[in-house]
């Protein structure tokens, strides 16, 4: 075998390692991918069997606590549509109704079973996820300055300096 070959042949060798490296990290890398979705959405995509986050806000009215004292059920809305979900565990501290409510887990014949719920940390924060879908939906108010989506894009009043 001549150097020009035994070369091609250790170029091959390393091209298919790099593609099986590379092929095997995108394996792993997919079962840890969290896609996220509003209740509008998942009228209109199928999501499987996988693992999503759902976002939105808590429906008013729509939260009960089962006769097990753990599970708790409410509903998320984006106004638009809404979905049922059902977690069992400790919610956060800031979770109530009319908030925004981040929540990971799989849909389960038509309810959103959830393993995590995540609640926004003071009042003028919500995830951005959810405000980007209460956008789309038409009905995002910024909570800082009591402003509609459509009035998001004005330029910011000028303030004085002293």
């Amino acid at each position: 075998m001549t150097r020009k070959k035994r070369r091609l042949y250790m170029l091959g060798l390393a091209l298919l390692g790099l593609g099986a490296a590379t092929a095997l990290t995108l394996t792993a890398f997919q079962d840890n991918i969290v896609f996220f979705y509003s209740p509008s959405q998942l009228q209109t995509q199928q999501v499987g069997d996988r693992n999503f986050r759902l976002g939105g806000l808590v429906e008013q009215g729509s939260v009960r606590k089962l006769t097990d004292g753990v599970t708790t059920e409410f509903r998320v809305t984006d106004t638009a549509h809404t979905i049922g979900v059902r977690y069992r565990g400790q919610l956060p501290d800031l979770f109530r109704e009319g908030q925004g409510v981040v929540a990971e887990g799989k849909l389960t014949g038509g309810v959103f079973v959830a393993r995590e719920v995540l609640a926004k940390h003071d009042e003028t924060y919500m995830p951005p996820e959810v405000s980007e879908a209460l956008k789309q939906a038409g009905v995002y108010k910024n909570p800082a300055e009591g402003k509609t989506a459509a009035n998001t894009n004005a330029p910011p009043a000028a303030t004085k300096k002293e």
